[in-house]
């Protein structure tokens, strides 16, 4: 399986996902990149497309798509699509050329989010985890709960180390540089920042990440480490347990 990132917008990855005969593509907010690779790409056939969620930089390009393609869709189940949609839930499996997808119910920035996990043969996991999970941050919470993001974050945190995250927005540089703020002291943070750094330099993707990076990171994933709750308590003395302390902490980034 070969995996690409399209560039959409001035920051969104669609991500597709080929074995040179057949492709899905994540979160088409715009149609215009995935044709154009189809269009250079003349034997491969887009017949799966997955969405993580309703907002329109994540849907904008389905109904040109399925025009295009016939591709069957997949999302949430608790959210309304512009076009006919199999509604998937925590624990359901999508199959697509026997590549099994585990779908998992991420609930935070929207009430209905989901993610995508899958194991391709003798390659690392991927995760397909739409504005729930960003390298080095996290999505706001439109629809759901400081709780919600929280508890999601710690399913996504569970997965295996080699997972390869696949993020729906190149936010990594802007969020590291929060990270920083917030855990100045962390190494590996600090060197994760100046490799993101020269990539973006030679305009090259941050994504995907390994998820056993993130965890070292990623002060969403660390709310509950010393160094991550402290310097949110010293800020806000509000934060008194793992939701709160959590709470507090998007908050300062959402005012960062």
């Amino acid at each position: 399986m070969k995996l690409i990132a399209l560039p959409a917008f001035s920051d969104n990855y669609i991500w597709l996902l080929h074995d040179d005969h057949h492709a899905l593509v994540v979160d088409p907010g715009d149609s215009a990149p995935v044709l154009t690779w189809l269009q250079h790409h003349p034997g491969v056939q887009l017949d799966m497309i997955l969405v993580t969620h309703h907002h329109a930089d994540h849907t904008g390009g389905l109904t040109e798509l399925v025009s295009h393609t016939h591709a069957h869709v997949a999302g949430p189940a608790m959210e309304k699509m512009p076009v006919e949609t199999q509604g998937l839930v925590q624990g359901d499996r999508l199959d697509w050329h026997g590549l099994g997808f585990e779908v998992h119910e991420v609930p935070g920035h929207t009430l209905g989010h989901i993610a995508f996990w899958a194991q391709p043969v003798d390659q690392a996991p991927v995760l397909f985890c739409g504005d729930t999970l960003f390298s080095g941050g996290c999505g706001r919470l439109f629809e759901g709960t400081a709780a919600q993001m929280l508890g999601s974050l710690d399913r996504l945190a569970a997965l295996p180390d080699e997972t390869r995250v696949c993020c729906a927005h190149e936010y990594t540089l802007s969020n590291l540089k929060f990270a920083l703020a917030v855990d100045p002291d962390n190494q590996p943070l600090r060197t994760y920042a100046q490799i993101c750094a020269d990539l973006r330099h030679s305009n090259q993707p941050t994504l995907p990440v390994p998820l056993s990076t993130e965890r070292a990171i990623n002060p969403f994933l660390r709310s509950r480490s010393r160094a991550v709750s402290n310097a949110v308590r010293q800020r806000d003395a509000r934060a008194m347990d793992d939701v709160t302390t959590f709470a507090a902490l998007r908050t300062w980034k959402n005012e960062f």
